[in-house]
């Protein structure tokens, strides 16, 4: 695979602009590892915030859909257009009146996309162990974390519906704040 020819110099101001503003990436993470460690530490509430954040982009996004469904009207398609920007709308409306039940939704999607992960994860390595070496077995443990994730949530439900959500979005965020501030002390260092 080639690089393109001004690789090297996006590179080196991409580089520059993290070491010019390091401690607006440090500012960020501090954050980020902040709401990590409150969602980690209250995953229903975290949870439930979630569930609220996805109502309103679902109603936000919905509500755009069908006014740019109307302002193209003549284009084919329209009424799929129309009963996809009417789904986000609904879907928006429920999850901002009914987030407890949207948790519990979310929570069996998050657990079924686990399950499916890893057994997606498990057969890749399975048919790459030639090529991958000993690395395919890397690959085989990561979809048996998964699907070991999975049936927590799924076998817990609808228990596990107060802390999956919460916890997972949690850990994300702990780990990207700790990248960032990483990032930051090491533009930091470099400036």
């Amino acid at each position: 695979m080639t690089m393109p020819p001004d690789f090297a110099n996006l590179q080196s101001k991409m580089s520059e602009t993290v070491r010019n503003h390091w401690k607006a990436f440090l500012i960020e993470g501090i954050v980020l590892v902040i709401l990590g460690l409150a969602a980690i530490v209250v995953p229903p509430i975290a949870s439930i915030a979630v569930t609220v954040m996805l109502g309103w982009m679902f109603l936000i996004s919905g509500i755009a859909a069908l006014l740019m469904t109307f302002w193209a009207r003549q284009a084919p398609g329209f009424i799929w257009s129309l009963v996809s920007a009417l789904l986000g709308i609904a879907a928006g409306i429920i999850l901002l009146t009914r987030p407890v039940e949207g948790v519990l939704t979310l929570t069996v999607v998050v657990g079924i996309y686990f399950l499916a992960e890893g057994v997606a994860t498990i057969m890749y390595a399975l048919q790459h162990r030639k090529e991958l070496s000993a690395r395919w077995s890397w690959m085989a443990f990561s979809g048996l974390m998964d699907i070991l994730i999975a049936f927590m949530i799924i076998s817990g439900l609808p228990g596990s519906a107060t802390w999956a959500i919460g916890l997972l979005v949690g850990i994300n965020l702990l780990i990207g704040g700790s990248s960032l501030i990483a990032m930051a002390l090491a533009a930091r260092n470099k400036a």
